[in-house]
């Protein structure tokens, strides 16, 4: 059986995390090594900053200092990213690098899962998780690239319109 990359987190110089993060993938791609590391990502966050009265968005590191890096743990894969410069180590107990737990990915939002989606625009659908479990409601936009739907739910006599993920909703059959 094919073991799966999991995510660890590696430990960097602060504000060398792009730095480390292309050399990472450059040895990948020098070593041929993609069957063992299969992404590195330094997660990022829009943030609008307002400097002299004038508005601009931002690209925030969330985890200065921090580089998230897919692979599958072997001796060969931990000593090439051990290596990179600006690696300080993986983030662990002593030596021994502890991945992500799949809670830990899914908040952190590293991978994004692919919902298939069966319904589309004025289509009745039940809300299935969440606060307004058991629901039902008219899909009014549909965003797959943000995994997102808007319904428009009857409560207390009124149209309200609730942001959902895709996946706590279905359809009525």
């Amino acid at each position: 059986m094919a073991e799966t990359p999991k995510w660890y987190v590696v430990h960097t110089y602060s504000g060398y995390e792009n730095k480390v993060a292309s050399d990472i993938e450059n040895a990948v791609e020098n070593r041929k090594l993609h069957d063992l590391i299969a992404g590195v990502m330094v997660p990022t966050e829009k943030v609008v900053e307002i400097k002299d009265n004038k508005k601009r968005e931002v690209e925030r590191k969330i985890f200065p200092g921090y580089v998230l890096v897919n692979m599958i743990m072997t001796d060969d894969s931990w000593y090439v990213v051990r290596n990179i410069r600006g690696v300080t180590g993986f983030v662990g107990p002593g030596s021994k690098p502890v991945p992500l737990s799949d809670e830990e990915v899914a908040a952190l939002g590293v991978e994004k899962k692919q919902v298939e989606v069966n319904f589309e625009v004025g289509d009745s659908v039940k809300i299935i998780d969440g606060y307004l479990d058991g629901f039902i409601g008219v899909v009014e936009e549909l965003d797959t690239e943000r995994n997102m739907v808007k319904v428009v739910v009857s409560m207390f006599g009124r149209e309200t319109p609730v942001e959902l993920e895709l996946d706590q909703v279905e359809t009525i059959e």
